[in-house]
């Protein structure tokens, strides 16, 4: 098969093609000729070396295409080896890509578990597009953050696909949603994407704005991938509101008004990708809204797979980067 092989840490170049073996299937496992694959920001920090993983590797978590054995057009859940608690993922948990080989190839062999239907009259780039963001936006939402119709969201740093997709799911789910971002493009992106109004990051009392917006009954839940905005998302939560994190792009620490937060009876949880039962839930409630398909900016060969981890680094995107196989 042939397949973007990552052989040393460092720039996009770095990712090559190469003829390879294919995959064989363990036990409980099905091989999948893949369609299609999209980036994440993890591939990017894989190929970088921030994980020092076992090289070579073929990096990609996310894909969609033809299981060999029965000829199902299915989507993959990137979510390895969760566990049998839904609460939290067991201590053999991984991501697609890291310690086995992932989806920028013709071929990936994945636990049947971990695969689903193909949503129908999808693309195999729209839904090679919804797997890792979907799930990290699913299960922070509704597994961890408990959003429930009528209440207000915020979704901080709406840029990224994470976000996007949050912003869309919590308006299925009959949830006001309000954003913070850093322009006033990406504003307008959030709109249209089911966002009823936001402001910018860059207003120093962007806090106070929220609250404004969000009126007497102020914000339910803050949706956060930032980290160290922390402090200032829990000033705009109301009294009892909850802040759902899973991710630090802009710092792993920060400093926290604990006096506020214990008066304000306030919970703050962490959370990360999901399992495949948050595949599933997220599927169903995609079902509910046929015409809902994730934002894709561009469909590369997968020869192109530097190319596209360029754009990604560059931010010259808006949407999802998928590869063609």
């Amino acid at each position: 098969m042939h397949a973007i092989v990552l052989e040393r840490y460092g720039g996009p170049e770095v990712l090559t093609r190469a003829e390879c073996a294919d995959p064989q299937p363990g036990d409980g496992e099905v091989l999948v000729e893949l369609r299609a694959a999209a980036l994440n920001w993890h591939d990017c920090l894989v190929r970088q070396g921030r994980y020092p993983y076992a090289l070579p590797r073929i990096i990609g978590s996310d894909g969609a295409g033809v299981r060999r054995d029965t000829g199902e057009e299915v989507i993959i859940a990137p979510s390895l080896n969760w566990g049998d608690d839904e609460r939290v993922p067991g201590p053999e948990h991984e991501l697609l890509g890291d310690l086995r080989d992932g989806t920028y190839a013709e071929l990936v062999a994945i636990p049947e578990q971990n695969l689903r239907p193909k949503p129908a009259g999808w693309t195999f780039a729209e839904a090679a597009a919804l797997p890792l963001a979907g799930l990290t936006a699913h299960r922070a939402l509704f597994a961890r953050g408990q959003v429930r119709a009528g209440e207000t969201v915020l979704v901080l740093g709406a840029g990224g696909g994470v976000a996007g997709i949050g912003i869309a799911l919590a308006r299925m789910a009959g949830a006001r949603v309000l954003v913070t971002t850093s322009s006033a493009a990406n504003l307008e992106h959030a709109r249209e994407l089911g966002a009823e109004a936001g402001v910018l990051y860059t207003d120093a009392a962007w806090p106070e704005r929220v609250r404004e917006l969000a009126g007497p009954a102020g914000i339910d839940v803050a949706f956060d991938s930032v980290g160290s905005t922390w402090n200032d998302a829990l000033g705009a939560l109301r009294p009892g509101g909850r802040l759902v994190c899973f991710g630090a792009t802009a710092g792993a620490s920060c400093e926290v008004d604990v006096r506020r937060f214990y008066f304000s009876q306030q919970t703050i949880l962490g959370t990360t990708l999901g399992s495949p039962a948050d595949l599933s839930a997220l599927l169903r409630l995609l079902d509910a809204d046929r015409d809902w398909r994730p934002t894709i900016d561009r469909v590369l060969p997968l020869d192109r797979a530097g190319e596209a981890h360029a754009l990604m680094e560059a931010r010259a995107h808006t949407g999802k980067i998928v590869l063609a196989m």
